[in-house]
């Protein structure tokens, strides 16, 4: 029993390395599909290979890698375990095929309900609500087996506590070790923006400065020659169409510039409230002009110490992105800054025209946006400015239904 039991753990983590080892570093996109390829592969080896008790007994952990995947990736993602479970099942034949479809029915009916609120609570709550459930589900089993006896029997008890004992226990490990590889990831993407952010503040010091002195004087001398009456008005033309140009240049400069401010001349200590209300005020006008209506809720007493121009600057970018996102077609922007757990949350929700995943995973990064002339340099601001304040920002999205972003700032 002890070697069988030595398989399966070892089944049952192999696919944990091989995700380390070869797809840890691949696009977000393509971890789903490895994700739900290793768990299937992992779960028939698990039905292959089943622990045999001395008491005559067997049982195998099929249900570790399906709770795991129903756990973190709701019905979509279950799906294929399921039908796999099932086909693999029947192939194999013998008693209990019956039986089986019908309780792997229940628990993927019943478990992946619970994803939208697995998905909400922190990671120790998690490692501890997963093994919670794997025992729940081995216990739902173990009940419905109890019926084909006429009586419990001794060894009905003892298959009972080994199958509880180990499944709870290796959900647990596992679980564990999901959340340290989630904590991993994560901890490196922040330290990947972090250093791409320090990159950006280096170069725009360095270099910045010195583009617009050249540009302000062109500009002028343009200026002075438009207004001239020895050109055309062809010519006239040419010099607008230049100094629009010009502006634009202006533009990308002055975003550059903002990440290269020194914060220590604009501190404050404060709870958001001057800035949040100041910046809603600000774009008041430019939202009815794009027909969308402002929904402003403040209920925040924690203090953060800040930079007052960059979180201004930051929360005017998200406010312009978001009415930009609803032009010609309305809509409502919702501004709430709320507090929890010693974190300020600042939430600004739009009704605009959304983004896909592969879009929501490129934002903050130099020179993408979503808009036809943007840059990209507003959006690495606002990145900048959250992990300088060392809070993060947590973006949702659906196209044509609109996005939100949620910032959290410890205090």
């Amino acid at each position: 029993m002890l070697e069988t039991f030595l398989l399966n753990f070892l089944i049952l983590i192999i696919p944990m390395l091989i995700f380390l080892l070869f797809f840890e570093n691949r696009p977000h996109s393509y971890h789903k599909y490895i994700f739900i390829v290793l768990s299937t592969v992992t779960m028939i080896l698990c039905i292959s290979f089943p622990i045999r008790l001395e008491i005559g007994f067997i049982f195998d952990l099929r249900y570790i890698p399906f709770i795991i995947v129903a756990l973190y990736g709701g019905y979509k993602k279950v799906y294929p375990l399921y039908i796999a479970l099932n086909i693999y099942r029947l192939y194999i034949g013998g008693d209990g095929v019956l039986e089986s479809f019908l309780f792997s029915t229940v628990i993927f009916i019943l478990v992946p309900l619970l994803n939208k609120q697995f998905l909400g609570l922190d990671s120790k709550k998690r490692i501890i609500s997963a093994p919670i459930v794997s025992f729940l589900t081995m216990g739902l089993y173990l009940m419905i087996l109890s019926m084909y006896f006429e009586t419990l029997t001794k060894e009905f008890w003892e298959l009972a506590c080994y199958a509880l004992t180990t499944h709870t226990s290796l959900m647990l490990i596992f679980i564990v070790l999901i959340e340290r590889m989630i904590n991993n990831m994560e901890n490196r993407e922040r330290f990947l923006l972090s250093e791409k952010l320090n990159v950006v503040s280096e170069l725009s010091a360095s270099v910045s400065h010195e583009i617009r002195n050249p540009l302000t004087v062109t500009s002028g001398f343009l200026q002075l020659l438009l207004k001239s009456k020895n050109i055309t008005q062809v010519e006239k033309g040419y010099i607008e169409l230049s100094l629009q140009e010009l502006n634009r240049a202006e533009k990308i400069v002055s975003d550059y510039l903002s990440f290269a401010k020194p914060q220590s001349e604009n501190m404050v200590h404060s709870n958001l409230e001057t800035e949040v209300e100041y910046t809603k005020n600000l774009i008041l006008p430019y939202a009815t002009m794009h027909q969308v209506d402002v929904q402003y809720r403040f209920s925040n007493t924690l203090n953060k110490r800040y930079d007052r121009n960059q979180i201004q600057q930051c929360l005017i970018n998200l406010y312009k992105n978001g009415i930009e996102s609803m032009k010609g077609r309305g809509g409502t922007l919702s501004i709430d800054v709320s507090e929890s757990k010693k974190n300020i949350l600042i939430k600004i929700q739009d009704t605009g025209v959304g983004m896909t995943k592969e879009e929501i995973s490129r934002l903050g990064k130099p020179y993408f946006s979503t808009k036809e002339e943007g840059t990209g340099l507003g959006m690495l601001m606002v990145f900048s400015t959250v992990n300088k304040v060392k809070g993060t920002i947590d973006v949702e999205s659906k196209k044509g239904k609109g996005s939100s972003f949620l910032i959290t700032i410890p205090t």
